[in-house]
């Protein structure tokens, strides 16, 4: 769609192959504008806004035309919002003017400001987007660096109508960076990840064929908005397939998860994202007497992704919550990283997760043993589920490039249109990362650090690259100490 049209919609309500959300978000305004997008409740009950597409729509332009007096497309915004409507607004409107936006944490007062600092140095960024109440919190915040010193402060919730003032310009290219994603930096200095508009919305029509998702579904999230995944699965996957989601707060989930599997309860929701640490916490924090008010049989899917999946976690919360109507086959893990804009697998929908029986010493030394259930060395991993459309996963020997045999540990590497442009202003590391070539010539590859190994046609992942403790020529990964160390306790 060269020249920026859009073309005729999909019978589920979907324009064929848009180039960006800038695309999807001006169709949906146009066709399907009454209908309810976003529903904000930071506490899990009390209702902060509700969004059609054609109010976001007309948020988003009336930020975009503001931003347009005071940037050019290309540079880039730092965002620091709460969880709500604000933050997705401002997020929109970079995107429809051109501005790659960089989504952040709101600093907390008294608190090192390291990352922010490197954020802020490493994009170049001269521009910052808040809330009118935080603007001075920013100011001080950012210190030197505040408008005389080359980041402009705006509050993009004291914009006023676009009176005087229209929305106008091309409409972006799949090629174009539409966000940086920095990474966590808790290992070294954060680095931004160029995520295209098609990278975004390719991502999206993965999560939607993965999950099963439609006009229909209903979810609900409490995920981060800074975080890659509460960005992508949490806001724009509802945005792609066209259909309602429920957002609250990650403070607030920690403090009281009930109030998530009750938003599920209330809302009828069929999808959900978590990492495993929710779904333990649910289990932990959540009394009988909580429990039994919840009815659960409307959930179809529960992702499980973002750190490893444990097989007790997943006996555990079925059981727990079988009373309310969970089933185990909602469950579905998956896998992802920020370098892959977000999901390379995930199961299937309405099928048991798998977890597999392997040899504990054969693995910590980079071979794949099954063995029976119960036993001694058995140890029990959960698969992340297989690719999908033209996404490619290749176990590869780290040192030789090679691919590992099919009982062979190796270093996870991921191709396909998935994969984002790079690291900003970081060509060597970019090349490093993102440019890898398995022996038989197959890729480019993005090698995540991650380790795992593919048992009929499921990932299962082993641990971190860079992570990995090697002992006597064994192999030991820190989440399997940490397991032992808790059930000794």
């Amino acid at each position: 769609m060269s020249n920026g049209a859009l073309t005729a919609p999909h019978s589920s309500g979907l324009p064929q192959n848009p180039d960006s959300f800038v695309h999807l978000l001006r169709w949906r305004a146009e066709h399907q504008s009454d209908r309810l997008a976003y529903t904000f409740v930071p506490d899990g009950r009390s209702t902060e806004a509700r969004l059609t597409y054609g109010q976001l729509d007309r948020m988003a332009r009336r930020i975009a035309a503001e931003l347009a007096t005071v940037a050019a497309p290309g540079e880039r915004a730092l965002l620091f919002y709460p969880t709500g409507q604000d933050f997705f607004a401002a997020f929109l409107g970079c995107l429809y003017a051109g501005i790659i936006a960089i989504p952040l944490y709101l600093p907390r007062a008294n608190r090192k400001l390291t990352r922010l600092e490197s954020v802020v140095t490493d994009s170049g960024a001269r521009l910052a987007l808040v809330q009118q109440s935080r603007l001075e919190d920013m100011r001080r915040h950012l210190g030197e660096r505040a408008d005389e010193g080359g980041i402009h402060l705006m509050a993009t919730d004291g914009i006023a109508d676009m009176s005087s003032r229209e929305w106008g310009r091309e409409l972006p290219a799949p090629a174009d960076v539409a966000y940086l994603q920095y990474t966590s930096g808790s290992t070294s200095v954060p680095k931004g990840v160029m995520v295209t508009h098609g990278n975004l919305v390719y991502n999206c029509a993965y999560m939607a064929e993965t999950y099963g998702m439609s006009a229909d579904s209903v979810s609900v999230t409490w995920l981060p908005h800074f975080h890659d995944m509460g960005l992508i699965d949490g806001l724009f996957s509802p945005l792609f397939s066209g259909f309602p989601v429920v957002v609250m707060s990650p403070t607030q989930f920690a403090q009281r998860p009930l109030i998530w599997l009750d938003a599920i309860s209330r809302h009828r929701a069929t999808h959900t994202t978590a990492p495993n640490f929710g779904y333990d916490l649910c289990v932990r924090k959540i009394k009988p007497e909580q429990r039994d008010e919840l009815d659960l049989s409307c959930w179809e899917v529960a992702c499980s992704g973002a750190e490893p999946v444990r097989a007790e976690t997943l006996d555990q919360f079925t059981e727990y919550f079988a009373p309310c109507g969970f089933r185990r086959e909602t469950f579905m893990p998956a896998y992802g990283l920020a370098e892959a804009t977000l999901m390379v697998t995930g199961g299937d929908k309405g099928v048991l997760p798998i977890v597999r029986h392997v040899d504990g010493p054969e693995l910590e030394r980079g071979r794949v043993a099954m063995v029976a259930p119960g036993e001694p060395k058995a140890r029990s991993v959960v698969g992340c589920g297989h690719t999908r459309m033209q996404t490619e996963v290749a176990i590869v020997d780290p040192a030789t490039s090679r691919r590992c045999p099919p009982d062979g540990v190796g270093e996870i590497w991921v191709g396909g249109p998935t994969l984002p442009a790079g690291y900003w202003e970081r060509p060597a590391e970019t090349e490093e990362t993102f440019r890898a070539y398995t022996e038989d010539g197959g890729g480019p590859f993005m090698r995540t650090g991650d380790l795992g190994f593919v048992s009929e046609g499921d990932l299962f992942i082993a641990g971190r690259l860079k992570d990995l403790i090697i002992i006597r020529g064994g192999n030991y990964y820190p989440q399997d100490i940490e397991w032992v160390a808790e059930k000794a306790s």
